[in-house]
């Protein structure tokens, strides 16, 4: 227990002294974090407003295979991007394995369908009288989505942080397409796995204090968006 105690105690002070180090990992970690989780809203809400109000033949199927991604591995993931972004894969010209990107492209597939689904459930709560009333009223179809959209902000918000929350703990993927590159490539999760292995536990444990209080801002935000979308259910 006194190397616990210990490593607690060393890495609260790392963390109040600003540590250099520390700081650069948790600013590549943030930035590969924020521009997955953006890039996957861009192309996610718009689709999951689109499937929840549209319908199609295999419409059930497709909510069926988007439900079953959202179990897949970060292994599979990263083994499926690395063979388009290798060498000798169809992107190998690109050079972008080992870099910021090749993490971004990972985790925006990993979290798509994170964001979509819960896109999909949020707007599909809207009670149909919103969308009769825009139309009624004389909306066009832009009008309509905007205003089903507003409606559904605060569990369209609460799907965002849901999936920010996802890539910013993920290992596999940034290990896997990322390379671990200090000072490029190395995030938080990556670089608690490496101090573990070297048997720097006070690093490791800053990493994880750090990690935790991201999970837990998240995690408020992510119950104040809930909170907020059953009230507007009552």
């Amino acid at each position: 227990m006194d190397l616990f105690f210990d490593s607690i105690r060393s890495a609260f002070l790392l963390l109040l002294s600003g540590d250099p180090q520390l700081i650069e990992i948790v600013g590549v970690s943030l930035k590969v974090s924020f521009s997955s989780t953006l890039i996957a809203s861009i192309v996610s809400i718009p689709c999951g407003f689109i499937i929840a109000y549209s319908v199609f033949p295999g419409k059930r199927l497709l909510l069926t295979c988007l439900n079953t991604l959202l179990a897949l591995p970060t292994v599979v993931i990263g083994l499926f991007v690395y063979s388009f972004i290798s060498r000798r894969g169809l992107l190998g010209p690109l050079e972008l394995l080992y870099t910021q990107k090749a993490i971004v492209i990972g985790q925006v597939i990993l979290i798509v369908p994170v964001i979509m689904t819960l896109t999909i459930a949020a707007v599909s709560r809207i009670d149909d009288r919103f969308r009769m009333t825009a139309l009624t009223l004389g909306a066009n179809r832009c009008q309509m989505a905007r205003v089903i959209l507003e409606e559904a902000r605060y569990g369209i918000f609460a799907a965002v942080i849901a999936a920010f929350g996802r890539v910013i703990a993920e290992v596999g993927i940034s290990m896997m397409l990322g390379g671990n590159a200090r000072g490029f490539t190395r995030t938080m999760t990556t670089a608690m796995a490496l101090e573990y292995d070297k048997g720097e536990f006070v690093l490791a444990v800053a990493l994880g204090l750090t990690l935790m209080a991201f999970a837990f801002i998240i995690n408020m935000l992510f119950h104040f968006f809930q909170g907020r979308t059953g009230q507007d259910a009552v």
